[in-house]
């Protein structure tokens, strides 16, 4: 595995995943409450939305930094930047 470096997008992200188990653990609650079911999908669907933008931040992140600077450390191979692309994008 590569070295990671942190970006600037990293607290959003920790704040957006915070916020998904703030809001999982609810669910659990509303759940073992025997709240209506469409509060409970209200509350689920927050999960899935703080993920999916906690996903998706990391994913445009990786690839506005680290594939950019491994395309311009690659000079005219650029087969492991490419390969790392690949890699990345099984996860959109």
């Amino acid at each position: 595995m590569t070295k990671h470096t942190p970006h600037a997008t990293h607290p959003d992200i920790i704040k957006r995943l915070k916020r998904a188990n703030g809001h999982l653990l609810s669910v659990i609650e509303m759940i073992e409450a025997e709240r209506p079911c469409t509060d409970i999908a209200q509350q689920l669907h927050a999960v899935e939305k703080a993920i999916t933008q906690a996903k998706r931040t990391l994913i445009q992140d990786h690839i506005d930094h680290c594939l950019d600077a491994a395309m311009a450390g690659a000079g005219s191979d650029g087969a492991p930047a490419t390969a790392e692309f690949k890699a990345i994008t099984k996860y959109l």
